[in-house]
């Protein structure tokens, strides 16, 4: 009763809220609406009515829901541009030009391509590569070393072979008694004959040989192979009087481990390899040619000098004449560089004897008498007494 009631005493004006008001129940007549605000994303507008005729009289603005003012962007720092460095240009070659031939797989090819960069401007250092990136020396199917290798030397006439192979050799191997499985006794015993045989043929010719070791791998098991077969060449090489490049240092940490960025030829850390942990990034073509650069220098000496000149009459000066004298009855006498008269004299400095009576000097009474010249006359410490 109380509520029907209340609900017969309220004013006809309620009806406003159909005008698109919220619709009010008993409830929230008589405590209240709750606040919708908080669950809306912007609040309804606020209006105002008249309470005589109900029209509306005014309507305040829809606030907006307030947003945090966006910041002004701040400008990237943008890293200096690196200025473009032009290489040398390639110089022409002399003709007595140390050759140098590069032999191998991939990893080979690498060493070339660099190489040619480094001694572009020698006219001393001539580099010949002759690399097959799928090649090694188990698989003589697809590329036979040991038949190709007197033909390649006959007609490069090297005095230096580079040899970096066994990066594509971890695989089965044709021998006369059948295939062997990679790992296995027979497959190292004929491995290490072929070996022995391609670095005995480059010293038969009395060839420098560089054997190129093998760097480390992402793969824990290429990895240890690799250390086998490093083994295997150093041990055939130096047999033969060749030399052994190692690189294994310059491609792992200070662990042991393997890296993909590490240190290149300047210290700065790099990308030195590719992601899939065989092959090398440009970085690290660089560092592998640089150890075979250093080992390189020491048997070409003065022919890896960039100026190095070459002396014949086309560089050298024309030879000057010398007129004949004017008079031909005064006898043209050479002149000795080594005549003691050039100088004045017939004996050598101190050679004569000392004068009986030398000068005393000022310095001497001083020294050793404690004698002391008397002043000039006028100076300051003039103290003698002068008549006027």
């Amino acid at each position: 009763m109380v509520a029907t009631s209340l609900m017969l005493s309220l004013p006809s004006t309620v009806s406003f809220a159909q005008d698109g008001g919220d619709r009010r129940n008993l409830f929230n007549m008589l405590f209240g609406a709750p606040r919708t605000e908080r669950y809306e994303r912007y609040e309804r507008p606020t209006r105002r009515y008249d309470r005589q005729d109900g029209s509306i009289i005014e309507m305040a603005p829809r606030r907006q829901r307030s947003r945090a003012t966006p910041q002004a962007a701040v400008p990237r720092a943008r890293t200096a541009p690196i200025p473009f460095q032009p290489q040398a240009e390639p110089v022409a070659k002399l003709e007595t030009a140390k050759k140098i031939l590069v032999i191998g797989d991939f990893l080979a090819g690498n060493i070339g391509g660099e190489l040619e960069t480094t001694f572009a401007t020698s006219p001393g250092v001539s580099i010949i590569s002759r690399s097959d990136g799928s090649s090694g020396l188990v698989r003589d199917d697809h590329y036979d070393w040991l038949g190709q290798l007197p033909a390649i030397l006959d007609e490069a006439k090297p005095a230096i072979v580079v040899v970096m192979l066994g990066a594509n050799d971890r695989q089965q191997m044709d021998t006369a008694s059948g295939r062997e499985k990679f790992r296995t006794d027979a497959w190292f015993k004929q491995y290490e004959t072929r070996v022995a045989e391609l670095a005995g043929m480059i010293a038969q010719r009395k060839l420098t040989l560089l054997w190129v070791g093998l760097p480390a791998f992402q793969s824990p098991s290429m990895m240890a192979d690799a250390v086998t077969l490093n083994t295997l060449y150093r041990g055939q090489v130096e047999k033969v009087g060749g030399e052994f490049v190692d690189i294994w240092d310059g491609f792992v940490d200070e662990d042991g481990r393997f890296v993909l960025t590490g240190s290149d030829v300047n210290g700065q850390q790099v990308r030195l390899r590719n992601s899939d942990g065989i092959t090398l990034t440009k970085p690290g073509k660089e560092k592998l040619a640089f150890y075979v650069d250093k080992v390189l220098r020491r048997h070409l000496g003065d022919m890896a000098s960039p100026d190095l000149a070459k002396f014949d009459s086309s560089t050298l000066p024309p030879l000057q004449t010398l007129e004949s004298p004017a008079n031909p009855e005064v006898p043209v006498r050479p002149i000795s560089l080594v005549d003691p008269e050039l100088d004045g004299g017939q004996e050598l400095l101190g050679g004569n004897a000392p004068p009986a009576r030398l000068t005393e000097t000022p310095r001497d009474k001083l020294v050793k008498r404690g004698e002391l010249e008397p002043a000039p006359a006028g100076r300051i410490d003039d103290y003698r007494l002068t008549t006027q």
